[in-house]
């Protein structure tokens, strides 16, 4: 399943790349810390270097975005495409950055930030023709934002076909999303499958299909999925983390979905899991939900 950082809520957890030379010891440090999703304290070390780079910046940015403070991530990003224009994964965070502080911010504040994630991303995917962390984040901007702002399911259709040659499960999933949007469900559902089929082994594309049965009401399907999900991926806490989304999209199962959640928190996440902050959110969600939908459970 793919989580995408503007205007719906995967994130790979590319670390920082230095040119030229290796890494000092404090930033591996930071980078590792980064990696077990100990984000205040990769910030701490990071604060304490006396000389940045654009790496530094990069890995600032992103672990300032993991916290949810998106002005400060933003403004780490941007120098780090400054001292580093070329380089497509900045490009592609800061575009997501901007794209956090356009849901948070004023309606005239937000088209600003909304036009600046857009050339963002569009630079990342120019930059990295073959990234498809870029693609994918241009893609779903272009899917879900209005035109005004630079959206439009034109761009998205022809983002689509650039998967075709890249990767086909990502083709098939976009191919799924874009009837999605357009209430073909019939289509949508055989372009999940597709994906599934094309790469069985990724748990994300399992979790797809499971969330979009989910959404369409038929739970037993949905549930039997999200189970094979949890029996082939023990370890995986993201399927904890979709199945618990899924009920709570549906609003059944709230019992469950507190529980997974739960689970979840206890779980070793890396920077590719939801974070602590958005499971600990979605639990809120479902304890507020409870005493309206109790019937449902």
């Amino acid at each position: 399943m793919r989580r995408h950082w503007i205007l719906i809520v995967v994130i790979t957890a590319s670390v920082p790349v230095t040119f030229g030379r290796s890494p000092s010891p404090d930033l591996s440090r930071a980078e590792e810390l980064y990696r077990r999703t100990e984000y205040g304290r990769a910030i701490d070390v990071l604060d304490a270097l006396d000389e940045r780079d654009a790496a530094v910046y990069a890995l600032l940015g992103k672990a300032y975005f993991m916290q949810g403070q998106y002005k400060q991530a933003v403004a780490n990003l941007e120098k780090a495409v400054g001292q580093h224009s070329l380089n497509s994964d900045y490009y592609d965070w800061l575009g997501r950055a901007y794209g956090r502080l356009a849901e948070e911010s004023s309606f005239l504040s937000a088209l600003g930030y909304a036009k600046k994630t857009v050339r963002a991303f569009e630079r990342a995917v120019e930059l990295g023709p073959s990234n498809l962390e870029a693609l994918s984040d241009v893609f779903e901007y272009y899917l879900q934002a209005p035109g005004m702002v630079g959206g439009g399911l034109d761009k998205a259709e022809t983002i689509a076909r650039r998967f075709a040659g890249l990767n086909a499960a990502e083709y098939h999933w976009a191919r799924a999303r874009l009837a999605e949007k357009g209430r073909d469900f019939e289509t949508a559902e055989r372009e999940f499958r597709a994906a599934f089929a094309t790469d069985p082994q990724e748990v994300g594309r399992a979790l797809d299909l499971a969330a979009f049965l989910a959404s369409r009401g038929r739970y037993g399907e949905s549930d039997a999925l999200f189970r094979a999900a949890e029996e082939n991926h023990p370890r995986s806490p993201k399927v904890l983390y979709a199945r618990a989304a899924a009920n709570i999209q549906s609003k059944r199962k709230l019992d469950q979905a507190e529980a997974l959640l739960e689970r979840y928190l206890e779980l070793q996440m890396t920077p590719e899991d939801p974070s602590r902050r958005e499971a600990a959110a979605l639990l809120k969600s479902a304890r507020e939900l409870r005493p309206k939908y109790r019937s449902a459970e």
